[in-house]
């Protein structure tokens, strides 16, 4: 998902797949059987969050606030919620704007333990509810640092080039900037040293090394990667990096992080090309019809239809790719923004409310299950009527 203050929830969504309600057990990996998830031999099915901050409110340093996440996962696990989408990676430096702080990796191979210890003890926690992880290793936009940090660190840039809400900010220049991170050894070695630090580590906690735990059900290797004007070294990463995942851990899955096709014919995505490697288990879309302005809050009477006619055609469309490639398909983000786009944790959602439940019943329609959130509010700042779809 592009930065943005306008679009906060989405959804991950398991696809053809039988529905079934399933609770998930952390001592079971999840394994792929065609186009099904499976735990134990048996369909895995799953409700679920994106839970991009957890491991920074599980540092004991600053923006730590274990009481908070406690909390926050009793709360989830009450609503059924057993699979969370989780970062574990962020690159700083901290004084850096437009991103989540403190960052994990503070500079090329140098990171912050206390935000280390806060995965792992996110992942403890987890693994004690009986949760899985879906573990998301880099991000192809800058509100964590992402890769755009890495070539910033390999001499290519002296800073990012921001998009908005960045004063004269602009989305195409820096998607042209970031994808030059697949031509550029120094920052892919980079994240690539990145990987083997989180792969090959051992939770401080459960004593369980990464590899070994069934808590985390899968490793992404970005948020949204896309491959703009460098289709050809994006495919080369692609292959590159999860054939090293898999060197380093034949056990878990591994998936691509993927939007889908975009609503851009210059994103450079393509679902059956970017997922057709071997090494890589299953298939990923997000649906941001919004951000692609084809919802538009203020004119919610005339564009809400369509939106819901674009997004279950977009499912459609996937899920077909997705049965050429023989693999599951997840879809793992959507979302509109509050009534009039109203920023107020307070503003009404009846829009909102019915796109949900369009999706959701499109989902259900096709023989799938439901639902998860990019950034799930339940205490703190935000808190509130974001809790409910």
């Amino acid at each position: 998902m592009k930065y943005t203050y306008l679009l906060q929830c989405c959804f991950l969504i398991t696809l053809l797949s039988a529905c079934q309600k399933k609770e998930a057990a952390t001592k079971y990996f999840v394994k792929v059987n065609g186009i099904h998830l499976e735990t134990n031999g048996t369909p895995y099915h799953f409700l679920g969050t994106n839970f991009w901050y957890g491991l920074n409110l599980g540092s004991k340093g600053a923006g730590g606030d274990r009481e908070r996440l406690l909390r926050e996962l009793d709360q989830l696990k009450d609503m059924g919620v057993t699979n969370l989408r989780i970062m574990a990676g962020s690159e700083g430096p901290d004084t850096e704007p437009y991103r989540m702080v403190p960052a994990l990796q503070t500079a090329p191979g140098q990171y912050n333990q206390e935000v280390v210890d806060g995965l792992d003890f996110l992942l403890y926690e987890m693994r004690k509810r009986g949760m899985y992880a879906v573990v998301c290793l880099n991000n192809f936009w800058n509100w964590s640092g992402g890769m755009g940090q890495y070539l910033v660190w390999s001499g290519a840039a002296d800073s990012i080039p921001y998009p908005p809400p960045a004063p004269n900010g602009d989305w195409g220049g820096y998607q042209d900037f970031t994808v030059q991170f697949y031509s550029n050894e120094k920052a892919m070695s980079m994240f690539d040293e990145h990987i083997r630090y989180i792969v090959g580590r051992t939770n401080t906690y459960s004593d369980l090394p990464y590899k070994e735990d069934p808590t985390i059900m899968a490793w992404e290797l970005a948020n949204e990667p896309r491959g703009g004007k460098n289709t050809e070294a994006f495919q080369q990463w692609l292959t590159r990096t999860s054939g090293l995942i898999k060197e380093l851990d034949s056990t878990h899955l591994v998936t691509v992080g993927s939007e889908g096709r975009t609503s851009s014919p210059t994103s450079g995505t393509d679902l059956i090309t970017d997922h057709s490697d071997a090494n890589i288990d299953y298939t990923t879309i997000h649906i941001w019809v919004q951000n692609w302005e084809i919802y538009n809050p203020a004119k919610a009477d005339s564009t809400f239809e369509p939106a819901v006619a674009y997004a279950t055609n977009y499912i459609d469309d996937h899920i077909k790719m997705a049965r050429q490639l023989n693999k599951p398909i997840v879809l793992e983000e959507f979302g509109i923004s509050r009534d009039l786009n109203d920023h107020d944790p307070g503003a009404p959602v009846t829009v909102r409310n019915k796109y949900y439940q369009a999706i959701f019943q499109a989902v259900y329609d096709r023989a799938s299950r439901i639902a998860v959130r990019w950034r799930v509010a339940i205490s703190g700042p935000g808190a509130g009527k974001d809790v409910r779809a």
